[in-house]
């Protein structure tokens, strides 16, 4: 199949402002799932509310857009009523970790396998540009004017923390990158999380002069390493990219149904 045999091009164009670079992670994982040669029937994605939620009306796959914060509630549902399915699960940072955190640690902490995939912006866009929970100290938001004094998450080390047995991070600049790493992320038997850093010229860009989406583009390729690689080795203050953390563990449905069938044959007897 091709790239847009996964798209409904009826909703298009896409609401995403110019320069947004969720349309370029919508790419990278339509083209992780033909390269793997999904079936879309096998496919579901659900989402819940913001920018990055807005994928799933996009993408020609089963599709639930849920409540705010609850898509991994909704996925979780699914995956153990199917588990035969594929879940992708695209956030923002409400969604992963405002509204939706409690619901994200512990899908990382029961392993289940989903693929949770947060496109981290800084900021909350569609609703006007407040101040997110991966937003970090000295960001300036509508809800912060005199920029902000909260500590940001760090995705990668809380889904470590959590549980989650797939963990990696790439940015809308490295499209290649989150591609292959998506790849993987879907194919891995348990909880993946794929942080993607993504840029928002129109609130985030503006309002902390880092420029239009081609300068914001080149700060994900200035200001990221990849692990192992020299230059993180040189500078440690870099964001890492890549794969943080890959292990089999046991997976939540497989284990569900191990005590569903033990159930079963006691009631047997």
């Amino acid at each position: 199949m091709a790239v847009t045999d996964y798209l409904r091009q009826r909703f298009f164009p896409h609401m995403w402002c110019p320069g947004c670079g969720h349309g370029t992670i919508l790419n990278s994982l339509l083209r992780a799932v033909e390269e793997l040669e999904l079936s879309k029937n096998d496919i579901v994605m659900t989402s819940g509310i913001g920018c990055s939620a807005r994928i799933s009306g996009y993408v020609d796959f089963h599709s639930l857009h849920t409540l705010h914060g609850r898509a991994l509630a909704f996925a979780t549902g699914v995956k153990l009523s199917k588990p035969e399915l594929t879940l992708l699960v695209p956030m923002g940072d409400g969604d992963a970790l405002a509204i939706g955190g409690n619901h994200f640690i512990h899908a990382a902490r029961r392993n289940i396998d989903i693929t949770a995939i947060v496109m981290n912006n800084r900021i909350y866009g569609m609703t006007g540009g407040q101040f997110s929970p991966l937003s970090g100290p000295g960001v300036k938001a509508t809800t912060a004017p005199y920029t902000t004094i909260d500590a940001n998450f760090d995705v990668v080390k809380l889904a470590i923390a959590a549980g989650a047995s797939f963990v990696a991070r790439s940015t809308a600049y490295h499209a290649r990158e989150s591609t292959e790493i998506l790849k993987k992320a879907i194919m891995h038997k348990g909880f993946s999380v794929v942080e993607i850093l993504s840029q928002c010229p129109t609130h985030y860009g503006r309002k902390n002069k880092e420029g239009d989406a081609v300068a914001m583009l080149e700060l994900h390729k200035t200001n990221t390493a990849k692990l192992g690689s020299k230059q993180l080795e040189e500078n440690p203050n870099l964001v890492a990219r890549g794969i943080f953390i890959q292990e089999e563990r046991a997976e939540y449905c497989i284990e569900y149904g191990k005590i569903v069938e033990h159930a079963q044959r006691r009631n047997v007897k």
